[in-house]
């Protein structure tokens, strides 16, 4: 099954609590959190108390996306805060199976980013390791952005490495999802799509989450 997963980066932070509940009004079950620390991405968000708020007022997996240049250091404490997964970027883990080994010891699921520059073949010796692979389809920093189309080869290489070395990783998107191009991202291979300013910058977050919902079974259809 698709997962739709709203990203609480397009929300209103005055009013979060609020924003979680209508998103799981829609049935979802994982909420999207970007982390982002003004090094490695050009924008500063939030901290492992954020993460330990959300998670007492949800019961929804919180996939929370390190972009960060040190997450080696910060990941333990963004799982001890509630985090279910956590997602590093590939660019900055010099020893990025050690990275996942020890996310994985921590007690949390074990992901991989790539940025829309980095091949998919650097991936190769870890597919076997990582939980999911989180491609990036847009330039990571700022939410709003324009899909950029390329990624769908990217997530087909993907697909197709783990239909061929029969693996089980899940495949995950971020960037400029929304109603007008999940199904292609679902057709292309993707489990998971993050979505932000398509949910919470519409006028009823619920019914565009269904939306996107509706669209992925359709897609998952056609795929199967």
């Amino acid at each position: 099954m698709v997962e739709i997963l709203p990203s609480i980066l397009s929300a209103d932070f005055a009013r979060l609590g609020e924003e979680i509940t209508r998103v799981e009004r829609a049935g979802v079950s994982m909420l999207h959190v970007d982390v982002m620390d003004g090094h490695f991405v050009p924008n500063i968000t939030i901290g492992p108390p954020v993460v330990k708020s959300i998670r007492k007022i949800t019961k929804l997996t919180l996939d929370v996306h390190l972009m960060i240049t040190d997450p080696d250091r910060y990941a333990p404490a963004f799982i001890e805060a509630g985090a279910d997964q956590i997602s590093v970027h590939q660019e900055v883990c010099p020893h990025l199976d050690r990275t996942l080994r020890m996310i994985q010891s921590e007690g949390a699921l074990a992901g991989v980013v790539l940025n829309p520059s980095t091949p998919v073949s650097t991936l190769e010796e870890v597919l076997d390791l990582a939980d999911y692979v989180l491609v990036m389809s847009v330039n990571p920093g700022f939410g709003g952005q324009q899909f950029l189309p390329n990624s769908l080869n990217r997530v087909r290489a993907l697909e197709a490495r783990r239909r061929q070395r029969g693996l089980a990783f899940h495949i995950e998107m971020d960037g400029g999802l929304g109603p007008e191009n999940v199904l292609d991202a679902v057709q292309a291979g993707c489990d998971w799509v993050v979505a932000g300013s398509s949910i919470f910058h519409s006028d009823d977050p619920e019914t565009a989450v269904k939306r996107m919902q509706q669209l992925a079974r359709q897609a998952t259809a056609v795929r199967a």
